[in-house]
């Protein structure tokens, strides 16, 4: 699985280019894409990793590392602080904790980038990007530059993203009673 995973980062047969213009027109005018996830939109399914009432973690549908990870709350909120109370809050990042620990013990991690973006302009609904750095990635190459589209997104078929969606989510139950 490491030289598979090894092989996938550094081959340019593996990566296809992302149409940045395309992708930033439809963050800005078509509907959101979480909400639609989160209310079941069946193309969608096969990404989800976890879900329960307040909270859904799915794959990236635009990796740059294999085993990017993305965590939600359900609701629209648009505010990574103000829009939740301290509770709330917390129980993301204690979900944000759990996932991250399952994506390291799924995928061989040098470092766990974990991060919000989004805009009120594009892609508004709140959500946390849990980004897996493979080990010996050049420096130069590491931190913002491993999340830039520029260089391509990674080509996963439907079928290796639903079968790295079950394999975190068994990571994330085998790990739940150590952490709760």
């Amino acid at each position: 699985m490491l030289l598979f995973l090894l092989l996938l980062e550094n081959d340019v047969s593996t990566r296809q280019t992302m149409e940045i213009d395309a992708y930033l027109h439809h963050c800005q005018t078509d509907p959101c894409f979480i909400c639609e996830i989160v209310t079941g939109y069946p193309e969608e399914q096969y990404r989800v990793i976890y879900e329960n009432e307040s909270i859904i973690v799915f794959l990236n549908k635009y990796p740059t590392l294999y085993g990017y990870t993305l965590v939600a709350p359900k609701e629209h909120c648009e505010n990574s602080i103000e829009d939740f109370t301290i509770t709330e809050y917390l129980s993301l990042q204690i979900t944000i904790y759990w996932v991250a620990q399952a994506v390291k013990q799924e995928v061989p991690t040098e470092r766990i980038y974990i991060l919000t973006l989004g805009s009120r302009q594009g892609i508004s609904h709140v959500h946390w990007h849990i980004a897996p750095l493979p080990p010996n990635v050049p420096y130069k190459e590491q931190q913002l530059e491993a999340l830039n589209f520029k260089k391509g997104i990674l080509k996963l078929s439907k079928e290796e993203m639903t079968s790295l969606a079950k394999r975190i989510r068994s990571r994330m139950e085998d790990t739940k009673n150590l952490l709760f």
